[in-house]
């Protein structure tokens, strides 16, 4: 499962499904790249020093979008050393007249491609109209030199998620030693230089690239940890900044993962009255009678799966629990899973699984399960002990028997990540000339609890919160007027919602 910032392509994959659900998906085609004339962006002759820095080369790629990479140093201590490419892609304010500047998005992860959902983004009204949208690939996601170690995904993740036994602590430690070391072996010189204090100073070098003194910012889930860390390094470099789905910096890794159990058992709690109230075709049982009969029944023998090409052992239904929790929309095919799983057939659940886990249609894995421990075993404070993660997972399972033993669990890689931590610190009380960020935190969010909004909110200087009464993971510019209303406002007016204001459900 996941912890601090919802497992890698959860996070995006879930947000850009929202989008085109909603009919935003980018218009025209995004085939492959058509040569034109080439463009660049930044400066490096202006008196301006801010700008001073490398260029884009830009190409047509399809649906108005142009497209570039950008080199960056791997080592920001040794800027004159290696680099690595970045990809990145904008689509140009549809009014030059009415234009306001950049808007950088991070669909979050870590793994998530920000290049996607800058292509998934409406573009429609003010947004397209007055905004360059641009996104980049964090390093090592997507087109910016992608990690590609995942040979044990599938056996991590099919494994037992709890710890009952000597012969599941040993199949636990013996997959992700062996993930770690692959990951080591192929990249050990990159590892250090992942986390995102890194990927942050990569998007003050895009900003420069693009030419712009000032960037506005929108960040889901992940994406709030970048644009919390880019605020506190570059604050007056923001124009404007939403963080949506929230991380709180604050606590350690075993804190955080342990408070997005109680997150997930939240939202879990809203399914099972929905289908009290609704039906979800369970005949007299109540849904979290099902979820427990079936997750019995994987422990006792994996659930055969005609349709797929493995059962549902107790990790299947574990990870089809936790993505189907992350979006409503997916309550639905949940219930239909449960029910043929009732009836012997698992293969919903492995669907599930495989939409968590990044499988495509062809069954092949798409990328962003190492980037994603390669940058939260960094970004937080974890235990170098295992057995201190697997103490830890125990206690957790005590509090939330469904999440909490299998998403602490899922931390045991950190403690033999090979990269020396570097735990990310809050943006500080005192920090001179940052403007007012909009904070937007949903009740319900199983992935980022709304507590989280409420506490970063406090911490940044000037900061504004806007509740989002409802479930699911990340809300804005996703089709809920009052939310989509105050955000719009906020990016083209810079006018923050009152003090304590709410979107209803």
């Amino acid at each position: 499962m996941t912890a601090r910032r919802a497992r890698r392509a959860l996070t995006g994959a879930v947000v850009v499904a929202t989008l085109l659900l909603g009919g935003c998906a980018a218009s025209g085609d995004q085939g492959e790249t058509s040569p034109t004339t080439t463009t660049t962006a930044g400066s490096t002759t202006s008196d301006d020093p801010s700008l001073a820095g490398a260029t884009i080369a830009w190409e047509e790629c399809g649906g108005g979008f142009e497209c570039g990479t950008l080199a960056v140093p791997l080592d920001y201590e040794e800027p004159g050393g290696a680099t690595i490419e970045l990809g990145v892609t904008r689509h140009r304010a549809e009014d030059p007249s009415t234009r306001i500047g950049a808007l950088l998005v991070n669909p979050g992860g870590p793994g998530a491609s920000a290049i996607e959902l800058a292509r998934s983004l409406p573009r429609g009204g003010e947004l397209g109209d007055r905004f360059d949208i641009v996104g980049f690939d964090p390093r090592g996601v997507g087109e910016s030199s992608a990690l590609d170690c995942h040979s044990h995904l599938q056996e991590i993740y099919d494994a037992d998620p709890t710890i009952d036994s000597d012969a599941d602590r040993t199949e636990l430690l013996d997959t992700s030693q062996a993930f770690v070391d692959e990951c080591e072996a192929a990249y050990g010189d990159e590892l250090p230089f992942l986390g995102t204090t890194n990927v942050a100073r990569d998007m003050d070098e895009v900003r420069k690239a693009l030419g712009e003194e000032q960037i506005s910012y929108l960040g889901y889930s992940y994406g709030t940890s970048l644009g919390q860390e880019y605020a506190r390094l570059f604050p007056t470099r923001v124009r404007a900044m939403i963080l949506d789905g929230v991380v709180d910096h604050e606590p350690d890794g075993l804190t955080t993962a342990e408070q997005q159990a109680a997150g997930f058992e939240t939202a879990f709690d809203s399914y099972v009255a929905h289908c009290e109230e609704d039906g979800c075709g369970f005949g007299d049982q109540r849904a979290d009678a099902v979820v427990d009969e079936v997750i019995a029944a994987a422990e006792e023998a994996p659930i055969p799966a005609p349709d797929a090409d493995r059962p549902a052992s107790p990790g299947v239904v574990s990870v089809a629990l936790a993505q189907a929790l992350y979006s409503e929309f997916l309550w639905g095919q949940l219930s239909n899973a449960l029910r043929d799983a009732q009836d012997g057939d698992g293969s919903g659940l492995v669907d599930l699984a495989d939409q968590y886990l990044g499988r495509g249609d062809d069954g092949e894995y798409e990328g962003g399960f190492e980037i994603y421990f390669a940058v939260s075993c960094l970004d937080d404070t974890w235990p170098k002990d295992p057995q201190d993660i697997i103490d830890a997972s125990n206690a957790a399972e005590a509090e939330t028997p469904r999440f909490g033993g299998a998403i602490v669990t899922d931390y045991v890689r950190c403690a033999l990540w090979p990269a020396e931590q570097q735990p990310l610190d809050p943006v500080p009380a005192d920090t001179e000339g940052l403007p007012p960020i909009l904070v937007i935190s949903t009740t319900n969010d199983p992935a980022t609890p709304y507590e989280n909004g409420v506490h970063v909110a406090q911490q940044i200087p000037g900061a504004v919160l806007l509740t989002n009464e409802g479930e699911g993971h990340t809300i804005a510019l996703q089709g809920k007027p009052c939310v989509d209303d105050a955000a719009m406002a906020y990016l083209t007016e810079l006018e923050v919602p009152d003090e304590g204001t709410t979107c209803s459900a």
